[in-house]
């Protein structure tokens, strides 16, 4: 008898706990490695570096010989941000090592106005050199 009675407590559980049937899983839709070219982001523009070449991959002492003293040394985590300005533009030059000797080079540069207004690059470099 208590056989019976265990018997039936547990079959009395097991269909309590088998009353809703289990739910499907959803399934993963595979996305697509390969996008059309349609989908493709349009690439963003090179920027010449034509007329930047006093510039670009010069250190920092070269440029504090071309520009005198900077306005601005910002040090930051992996580089060096050096700013210039004169009457005609602002120059924030970017050097980062170059991968040899560790040394830090430009690797970038922005030109803009005091009012921000973007301006040519090498014209700025070539105001800047000849005040």
């Amino acid at each position: 008898m208590k056989q019976r009675m265990t018997l039936a407590a547990a079959t009395l559980l097991l269909s309590a706990c088998g009353g809703a049937a289990p739910q499907a899983r959803p399934q993963a839709v595979p996305v697509p490695i390969d996008k059309p070219a349609s989908a493709a982001p349009a690439p963003r523009p090179m920027l010449s570096t034509r007329g930047l070449e006093a510039v670009i991959g010069k250190d920092a002492n070269a440029l504090i010989r071309l520009f005198g003293q900077p306005r601005l040394d910002v040090i930051e985590v992996q580089g060096r941000k050096l700013q210039f300005s004169g009457r005609a533009c602002i120059l924030d030059a970017y050097l980062y090592p170059d991968g040899r000797n560790g040394a830090e080079i430009v690797t970038h540069i922005d030109a803009r106005r005091s009012d921000g207004a973007e301006v040519d690059r090498a014209q700025c470099v070539n105001a800047l050199m000849a005040r």
